[in-house]
């Protein structure tokens, strides 16, 4: 399967364009019942870029250089068929592997999500969520030192604030390799942190969020591995607290129309978990 797949594709990636004036950047989670959109003040654009299949070159890409990194661990737990099985019995197991694979003492799972391609069906249905056609990045500083904050007793979250932590989503398909809506990831190398992202303000019924939304640049380096397969994961920095030159912070991620997808491919199905990950 994998031998077969072009080493680029061109495709649309969704970029954002900034409010004009310095006005905050929103969207709104609930959608408008007059729309049936979720009110945003930004707009977007669709660029066509090339996006490399690194297939076979995995180990060109790690988490402190380019922000992801690639890996094949098959999971014990299969079904994913209900989020009270997956907190059971797919957290405790994702824990003790992100611990392996980034040397990390403490793993926080604070959500997940499963998504399930099904055209026709409500997008935002919490067992059919479709994927996220925008290129953005899950957290901010302010946002990941709020999730600390949220998740964390009260009486140790100071503590772990002086050292480093992240977060970090882990992403793995379900039952079939995804070869329908794969998904782009942004190497952080070619990313100006200053210029290339702004913080958009989420907007819950009962509070906020914040998070980041990838505007275009021409240098940036769009990466993707071919048909991942469910014992594939990918492990997506969504913030690091180490902020310096030599260490990727975050990564810019969307999934996209993969021009090579058969026809007859199965419909897309992930999970993601996002990970509060601590270092001693």
């Amino acid at each position: 399967m994998s031998n077969s797949a072009p080493s680029f594709v061109t495709a649309p990636i969704v970029y954002g364009i900034k409010p004009e004036g310095g006005v905050r950047a929103y969207q709104t989670i609930n959608k408008n019942p007059v729309t049936g959109e979720r009110d945003k003040n930004w707009k977007t654009e669709e660029r066509q870029v090339e996006i490399e299949n690194i297939r076979g070159k995995e180990n060109t890409v790690t988490l402190d250089t380019a922000g992801f990194q690639f890996f094949t661990r098959p999971s014990k737990h299969k079904s994913f068929a209900n989020d009270e099985e997956v907190e059971r019995e797919y957290y405790p197991e994702s824990a003790e592997l992100l611990k392996e694979l980034t040397g990390a003492s403490r793993v926080v799972f604070f959500d997940h999500t499963i998504r399930r391609y099904r055209p026709g069906q409500k997008a935002d249905d919490p067992q059919s969520r479709s994927p996220v056609l925008q290129a953005h990045v899950d957290q901010t500083m302010a946002s990941s030192i709020a999730r600390v904050h949220r998740h964390l007793p009260q009486t140790e979250a100071p503590e772990l604030l002086k050292r480093r932590f992240q977060i970090v989503n882990l992403w793995r398909p379900i039952e079939y390799p995804a070869l329908e809506w794969p998904l782009a990831l942004c190497d952080y190398r070619s990313v100006d942190p200053k210029t290339d992202v702004f913080a958009s303000a989420l907007v819950y019924p009962d509070r906020e969020g914040e998070n980041f939304i990838v505007a275009y640049s021409p240098n940036h380096k769009w990466k993707y591995v071919h048909a991942m397969t469910p014992d594939d994961i990918v492990l997506i920095k969504c913030f690091d607290s180490i902020q310096d030159a030599n260490v990727a912070v975050f990564t810019p991620h969307t999934a996209f129309k993969d021009p090579t997808t058969p026809a007859d491919a199965p419909h897309r199905q992930s999970i993601e978990l996002r990970a509060l990950v601590f270092y001693d």
